[in-house]
């Protein structure tokens, strides 16, 4: 009898380990994901601030980026339950969607520099 409670404890005890490790996997894989779409909308930041240099040769390249972006911000947003990366996706989604109007309304040189800060805020959630 003392024998089997020793092997519930040894399988219960095991069991809470394995839960606590799978758990913490699933966290980890989370964050992972979140921080290289983080950096996949660094590379389309940078696209963007280089597609507004450049707005008079392809005005359609800031639209691809912008587009980028907001593809990738749905992914992260899909997939956090975190209060500081989900700021940040807003934030940025807002700045996404004023270069947009801007570009509509004509500026040529909008500013990109809320973009840029919000992308760095959401690598910044992803890494803590």
């Amino acid at each position: 009898m003392a024998a089997s409670r020793g092997r519930l404890a040894t399988v219960m005890a095991t069991a809470a380990l394995t839960a606590g490790l799978v758990g913490g996997c699933g966290a980890v894989h989370k964050a992972m994901d979140c921080v290289h779409t983080a950096d996949t909308i660094a590379d389309s930041v940078t696209d963007l601030q280089q597609a507004v240099e450049n707005a008079a040769h392809d005005p359609g390249r800031a639209d691809s980026a912008l587009d980028a972006i907001e593809k990738n911000v749905r992914k992260i947003g899909d997939k956090t339950d975190d209060a500081d990366v989900n700021k940040a996706v807003d934030d940025l989604n807002k700045a996404v969607g004023h270069v947009r109007t801007a570009i509509r309304n004509g500026d040529r040189t909008p500013d990109v520099g809320p973009v840029t800060d919000a992308a760095g805020e959401l690598t910044k959630g992803c890494a803590k």
